[in-house]
């Protein structure tokens, strides 16, 4: 563990961390693990099953690493799509604690077969299929929540953090991208008005541009321009740790968050001793093309390989 970056004790804490076979989710997690938690990592990533785009990465090598690094970590495979898995995560939960603390919504399938159409193509050339990705991760996440959150109502206490990302009226490049992610942020604050009264916070949590395997393997191509905002996923999990431990989070609840902003706030810094600042959408470059690009040069490197 670096210095300077005011580690939070969370000890006892119960959390559930989905989409965390890799990349932010993995991140979350292991950030939670070297302050002390128990993380139940959920994804459908798993060493006994197919791994999502055969990237690499399982729920079981998460939960190993959270458990090294001095919390315990659970494994388990979870389509968050899939109704019965999501009534099984919260019966497991229940069953072994009874409560929880914190739920990290990180799961989002929206990404995937981005090689087979551009990202970034407008509208009527989308096919339906990219739509109904988006929709069902945002479905996922709002039937995993209504289940989960059920074991915080009796204490009175919990943490709701939905992973997400929009710009304010920047329009995000792809329709049905921008339109759920908003959606995302959307649902955070109306949860939050929901909670509210039970002594449960609900906020929106913007990562910057995230450095994970799929970041990891354009690197190269990338060039050093992007070094600067570029930060871990754990960056994000530290942020997610800093708002478990906050007496006043309750004042958050149903706002939208910038990774960046409450590192400044909160004073932890990334793996690297560095304090990236909030990300923002500059320049004609939208999100989308952004992705798009980088898919393309994934793809490219995963088939030099081959």
């Amino acid at each position: 563990m670096d210095d300077g970056r005011n580690s939070p004790d969370l000890g006892g804490k119960v959390a559930v961390v989905t989409g965390a076979s890799r990349g932010v989710g993995r991140g979350i997690a292991l950030a939670l693990g070297e302050a002390g938690a128990t993380v139940y990592v959920t994804g459908r990533s798993s060493r006994t099953g197919e791994r999502t785009e055969d990237m690499p990465g399982t729920v079981e090598d998460t939960a190993e690493e959270v458990t090294r690094r001095g919390g315990k970590g659970i494994a388990l495979r979870c389509d968050h799509g899939v109704a019965a898995d999501n009534t099984a995560l919260a019966e497991r939960v229940e069953s072994d604690h009874g409560r929880l603390d914190l739920l990290v919504n990180n799961a989002w399938g929206g990404y995937e077969r981005s090689a087979e159409v551009r990202f970034d193509a407008p509208f009527w050339e989308q096919p339906l299929w990219r739509y109904e990705l988006f929709e069902a991760s945002l479905r996922g996440q709002y039937d995993v929540t209504r289940k989960l959150v059920r074991l915080m109502l009796p204490q009175r206490s919990g943490l709701v953090v939905g992973i997400s990302f929009s710009d304010g009226d920047i329009y995000l490049g792809q329709v049905g991208y921008d339109v759920f992610k908003s959606a995302a942020d959307r649902m955070c604050r109306g949860m939050a008005a929901d909670l509210r009264k039970r002594g449960v916070a609900a906020v929106s949590l913007h990562p910057g541009f995230v450095r994970t395997e799929r970041v990891e393997a354009a690197w190269e191509a990338m060039g050093s321009g992007p070094a600067s905002v570029v930060h871990s996923p754990e960056y994000v999990g530290r942020a997610v740790a800093a708002l478990l431990t906050d007496p006043d989070v309750m004042e958050r609840s149903g706002q939208v968050l910038s990774t960046g902003d409450l590192a400044a706030e909160y004073g932890f810094t990334d793996v690297d001793g560095r304090r990236p600042p909030a990300f923002r959408l500059e320049g004609r470059m939208s999100l989308a093309t952004r992705m798009h690009r980088l898919n393309k040069v994934v793809s490219a490197s995963t088939d030099a390989a081959r």
